[in-house]
């Protein structure tokens, strides 16, 4: 599984001109799952993300998680992060999980992100979004 995380002052998501999704003060997760994934797998990520120093403290340094700020979090289904863009010109998918597999271990992700965390939202698995942010830093980590 990679998760793209960008540290946000807000972030909300729209489809078909309906905003879905929306949080203040948090972190926007861009999710893929690889054909490997699995639900333990998607649970040490999640508690990776909640936990992840990126918040600044009372000195400026990045020593706060998402749950020490308590803010949001926002997971979005992005297929496209499992691409292998190694060689050539164009990504290949190989690597990336079967749709159904996909959709059941991003679900999986946020049922548990549900339970442990709040406020969580979502995007829409396989839908054409629009994603609107504004990335505080910009802070931006891959973790995979």
């Amino acid at each position: 599984m990679i998760t793209l995380l960008q540290r946000v002052s807000e972030a909300h998501v729209d489809v078909a001109g309906t905003t879905i999704a929306r949080i203040g003060k948090g972190l926007l997760v861009l999710v893929g799952v690889q054909a490997e994934d699995d639900e333990a797998g998607a649970r040490r990520q999640l508690d990776r993300l909640l936990n992840y120093r990126v918040f600044a403290d009372s000195e400026m340094k990045m020593n706060l998680s998402l749950r020490d700020v308590q803010g949001g979090l926002l997971l979005v289904p992005q297929f496209t992060l499992a691409a292998n863009t190694r060689k050539g010109r164009r990504p290949s998918f190989t690597s990336a999980a079967h749709p159904q597999h996909g959709e059941a271990i991003f679900e999986a992700m946020l049922a548990d992100a549900k339970v442990v965390h709040s406020p969580v939202e979502c995007g829409s698995f396989g839908a054409d979004m629009q994603v609107h942010l504004v990335n505080d830093g910009p802070v931006t980590f891959i973790l995979d």
